[in-house]
């Protein structure tokens, strides 16, 4: 385990973002959970994620799961949480957690054939995205501890107004400022407050035999549903660049969402995504607030 094998996507990010250090006592802290879970752990999955060493490995009874270690941060901070509060419905189930100082550690249900949506054609994403939010969409627990989307909505904001302020905002930046605004203030106006996944993409979703389809890597939130879909609409880049208020109404149609609310939210976004996707500023400019 000296000889740890880094995936090549992680080696690359922890190389460019300087946490290179993060990586040097992996094979002890995989040692530990593997000897306090009674695990045999496999090598790991390639090219690998950003922020996670992922892993085949099996229990001591021959259950096939997956480890996760994860770098600890801000977006992931309640993942444990929300697979525990979900329970497997429409997402993996969690069989253990820890935490080790800056590290997250997962024992999630294995995904096999573990085919990722990203494979299927978009409308047939369309259908399975909107299937899997429904059922995530529930109530948060009495005495939940998920933090408001507000807050994520609000360090996003000044993340971006930081960038306004250096110059780095494409297109008109009357638009911008209207646009991040309305990220602020669309949180405080939901009707409903649910449990969120806030990064459902087809790349997140993955075949799997107990049930066709099934989330990974959630970072729970609570609030409005609307905002939910955004990810995976952002990530059809073809389809949103040639129609975004097309398809904002299919979405919406699938959902039962209130179509202009999503278009309000989709704008916002877009503006908010605009300094690091240049693209998207356009997409903007196309569908203002009425």
């Amino acid at each position: 385990m000296d000889s740890l094998v880094i995936p090549q996507l992680l080696a690359q990010a922890a190389r460019l973002e300087g946490r290179e250090e993060w990586l040097i006592p992996l094979p002890g802290v995989i040692r530990q959970v593997a000897s306090q879970w009674s695990l045999t752990v496999g090598e790991p999955y390639q090219p690998g994620g950003h922020t996670a060493w992922v892993a085949p490995a099996r229990g001591a009874s021959g259950e096939r799961l997956v480890l996760k270690v994860a770098r600890w941060h801000t977006e992931a901070a309640d993942e444990a949480a929300g697979l525990h509060a979900w329970a497997g419905k429409g997402t993996v189930q969690l069989h253990a957690a820890a935490e080790l100082d800056e590290t997250t550690v997962l024992l999630l249900e294995r995904c096999e054939p573990g085919t990722p949506l990203a494979d299927v054609a978009e409308p047939e994403q369309d259908r399975v995205v909107a299937r899997l939010l429904h059922r995530m969409w529930i109530e948060p627990p009495p005495g939940h501890r998920f933090r408001p989307l507000q807050e994520m909505c609000d360090e996003w904001a000044d993340q971006f107004e930081l960038e306004a302020a250096a110059g780095n905002v494409p297109g008109d930046l009357g638009l911008a400022r209207a646009g991040i605004a309305l990220f602020r203030e669309l949180p405080a106006t939901a009707e409903r407050n649910v449990m969120l996944c806030t990064d459902l993409h087809a790349g997140n979703v993955l075949a799997t035999q107990r049930e066709p389809w099934l989330v990974i890597d959630p970072k729970p939130y609570a609030g409005d549903p609307t905002y939910d879909v955004l990810q995976h609409m952002l990530n059809c880049d073809q389809r949103l660049t040639a129609d975004p208020r097309g398809f904002a109404q299919h979405m919406a149609d699938l959902l039962g969402l209130d179509p202009q609310r999503l278009l309000l939210w989709l704008f916002a976004r877009c503006i908010q995504e605009s300094t690091g996707w240049p693209s998207l500023a356009d997409v903007a400019r196309r569908i203002p607030p009425r």
